[in-house]
């Protein structure tokens, strides 16, 4: 085997174990976002920057189901065009613009019912760590995910110098280096090859099967999205659209009261 390859491979069975180590808060974590689905609420998942690929791992894709709002911001996210209009310099310059936490939260009827995902690799940035205080100031519990060893040897752009696991309830850890990148290469300067994505994935998939298990448990088995290849093309569409309705039932609930007193 390439050493490249065989050094990446190395590193990702570390950050197996890396999250393996985190079962008690995997547990906790997933005991939380049962209950608010169990409830009858969401919970809120939000990244920005790379971040979103665990967003969207968690809700909607095979082997998911309803009970999460993913919050994706095309600003902060859309990295395709690279350069030029929507390019990267723009998305990084708005990851740390305060205030648009705030003004993404307004789009939203929250309850302490309620509870949030906030992933940062970094933890740095302002958007995600305004995202976590904002979900926490209106009594949503938050469970961040960061790479620890990273976010303590970077930089916080919040004024006061907090990160978003200073406005988390539970942290998890994808377990990704420094820098994220993993491998070494002989007469190159810089590493390549990050885990963070890996790490993150792991986390989230593990909180999703334990989320799973507990609402079956309940007597209330989740509608999973699953291929025909599984379950046949009938069955399969037939889960989609009850999965599909379901979560624009739990969203509406997430509307219908802004701009009201009450709210």
């Amino acid at each position: 085997m390439s050493q490249p390859l065989h050094d990446y491979l190395t590193e990702c069975r570390r950050l197996i174990e890396a999250v393996a180590a985190q079962e008690a808060a995997i547990q906790q974590a997933a005991g939380w976002f049962a209950e608010t689905i169990l409830a009858g609420r969401m919970v809120h998942v939000f990244g920005s920057g790379h971040s979103r690929i665990m967003v969207e791992e968690m809700w909607p894709r095979y082997g998911s189901f309803p009970g999460f709002n993913p919050i994706v911001e095309l600003s902060l996210t859309f990295h395709n065009p690279v350069v030029g209009a929507n390019g990267q310099r723009q998305a990084m310059f708005l990851e740390n613009v305060s205030g648009l936490a705030e003004r993404i939260l307004r789009n939203f009827d929250l309850s302490p019912k309620d509870s949030a995902l906030v992933v940062s690799s970094s933890g740095c940035n302002l958007v995600p760590i305004e995202m976590a205080s904002g979900f926490r100031q209106r009594g949503v519990k938050v469970v961040a995910i960061i790479s620890r060893r990273h976010s303590e040897a970077s930089r916080s752009q919040h004024a006061g110098g907090k990160k978003l696991q200073d406005f988390a309830d539970l942290v998890l850890d994808t377990g990704a280096p420094v820098g994220d990148a993993m491998v070494k290469i002989d007469g190159l300067e810089t590493p390549v090859a990050p885990g963070s994505t890996v790490g993150g994935c792991l986390l989230v998939n593990s909180i999703k099967a334990e989320v799973a298990a507990r609402l079956t448990r309940a007597g209330h088995p989740p509608k999973v999205l699953t291929a025909g290849a599984v379950v046949g093309s009938e069955k399969a569409t037939a889960l989609f659209e009850a999965a599909y309705d379901e979560h624009a039932r739990r969203l509406a609930k997430l509307y219908a009261n802004l701009g009201s007193e009450a709210h």
